[in-house]
Formats: structure tokens, sequence, C-alpha cells
């Protein structure tokens, strides 16, 4: 029995839709979300991800800034750039574009960003917000892994989850979530021992291990939700054969353009799994989507707290 797809794309689109909505009502009341992205020097992969993330606040009515230091850049004027951009009250949320030239200390300047407008959610204030359940902003990738279940219609209380991977990112973060809306949540990584027999506990099981193709069908018992969050570029032949040998369409794709984006989860999980989300157009597109949303939140929760703030002066 075929697996159901989750449908990336669709879920992005609603979240997309009621964030643009939001906006009009902010704008209604003289308030326009503003997003600033800073963008180190000239790395394709992430000239090509602002690119994505600055087109989707013009579509939605988001203010947002591009600023693109050289990569000769120093953790000092990073620091300035970013302590400015904290000042500036049009700017609700800030995104440091990683990775950073070697030269910098990217811990120092992610750590700078203040709080109320670190919309990727990195910072040690947010991630406590997150692991009391007090209101934050929270990770993009893993808050779009909830979006997908919650309005999949897939039961998380009481489940059993399994996430595979541990970073800060995503591993440790969509845990959290997960056992926030009452999961009973088994992290693996490394070390794990008898990582399949893990695996084959879930009900629910993220694969984020940046491994592709990692998560085979003896990994996966019949009937689990599988969430593959990697993203993985494969252009060496062996390792296309491993994951697509027969899939026509993915080999003519392969062929033109020398490679293929494949998961942490292969290709014949989908076999076994009750639902599960492809490779790509599953995960990815919430990504961004909720990067939209905690700006809308930013800005919402930072000209509420200002406002209490004139109400008492």
């Amino acid at each position: 029995m075929a697996s159901i797809l989750l449908d990336g794309n669709k879920i992005a689109h609603q979240i997309r839709m009621e964030v643009a909505a939001e906006i009009e009502t902010m704008r209604a009341a003289g308030i326009r979300p503003g997003l600033a992205v800073i963008l180190v020097g000239h790395n394709s992969a992430s000239e090509i991800y602002v690119r994505g993330k600055v087109k989707s606040c013009e579509e939605l009515g988001i203010y947002s800034e591009k600023l693109t230091p050289p990569d000769t850049v120093s953790t000092e004027q990073l620091l300035a750039l970013v302590e400015d951009l904290n000042r500036r009250d049009e700017i609700d949320g800030i995104l440091v574009q990683l990775p950073l030239p070697s030269q910098v200390d990217s811990k120092e300047v992610l750590l700078a960003v203040d709080p109320a407008k670190d919309v990727d959610g990195f910072h040690p204030v947010n991630v406590g917000f997150l692991s009391t359940q007090r209101p934050g902003l929270v990770p993009c990738t893993p808050a779009g892994v909830i979006e997908i279940l919650e309005r999949s219609e897939i039961p998380i209380a009481g489940q059993e989850a399994v996430v595979v991977g541990r970073s800060d990112i995503v591993g440790k973060p969509v845990a959290m979530l997960l056992l926030n809306n009452n999961a009973t949540v088994t992290v693996c990584h490394s070390k794990t021992h008898d990582l399949q027999a893990v695996c084959r506990r879930a009900n629910i099981l993220v694969a984020a291990i940046g491994r592709p193709g990692m998560i085979r069908r003896e990994y996966v018992t019949p009937g689990a939700t599988v969430i593959d969050v990697g993203m993985n570029k494969v252009t060496d032949e062996a390792e296309f054969q491993r994951l697509f040998a027969g899939n026509r369409k993915r080999e003519e794709t392969f062929r033109a353009k020398g490679s293929t984006l494949v998961g942490d989860v292969h290709p014949e999980v989908a076999e076994v799994a009750g639902a599960i989300t492809p490779v790509p157009g599953g995960v990815g597109p919430l990504t961004i989507a909720m990067l939209m949303a905690n700006t809308v939140k930013a800005a919402r929760l930072r000209r509420a707290n200002r406002m209490r703030e004139m109400s008492r002066t």
C-alpha cells in the first residue's frame, strides 16, 4: 500500500495566506513588519536562499532589507551592524545567513541579535522560552514540521516520536516541540545503540541527520508517519543507483542536470510508511513560510510589549 504524500507546498501556501491576512490587518493599524537579512560575501547557495526570502517578503507585503558586507568583514564590524539593526524600530526580524566566513565568530554574532528580533529562533533566550513553553520565536524548520503534522490531522499527543539527529537547528527543537505537544520523544544520534530498533518503535519518525537515504524500509514500522527533513544533493552515479534504480523520471533529471535531491529517507520507505514528506516538496517549503510567520509574530510581540510599556508611563 502506497503511503500518503504530505504536500509541503500546499501547507506552506495555506500559512502564507494566513500571514498575508494578518499583515493586512497590521498595516491597517499603521504597522508594517520588517525583516533584515545579513548576507556576507558570495556563497551561491546562501544567495539563492536569501533571494527566496526577500521575494517572499515582497509578495506578502513585509518590508525587507538585504545587507551584504564583504567576505573580509570582521566580527566587530558584523556586531556593529547587528547592534544598529537591534536599535531600528522598523526592523522586527534579523536573520544572519549562515555560514559566515572563517574569521568571523558566528556564535558571538548570533548571540548579539536581540532575542525579540531573532526570527531564526536560535538565541538561547528563545531556546529557553521553547523549553519552558513560554511565548517566543521558534526555529523555522522544526515549527514547519509541527504544522505539517497538525494540518494533516496526524495525532501527536500520546504518540511515540523518534527524532534522528540532535542539531541545535532541527533535532533538538523539533524534539522539544513534539514533547510540548505531549508525544513521548526519543532523540537518536551517531552513538545510539541499535538505531534501527529504536526507529521501529516510532509512530512519528523525524529524519534530520544529513545522510542521503540513510533511513531504509527496515527502520520504519508499517503505517508510521515519516517526516524527512534532509536535503542532500546526489551527484555520484553509484549513489544515485542505490537510491533511485529503475526510477525513469529521476534518471532523466539526473542525466540532464548531473544531480538530484534526496532526503535522509530512502525512497523505498514510501512503500511501508502510512504518510511521508517527499523531497523536494515536503518540509523545505515550510521553512520560508515559517520565517514569514515568525517575522509577523515578532512584530506583533514587540508592538504589544511597547504598547504595554507606553500605557504604564
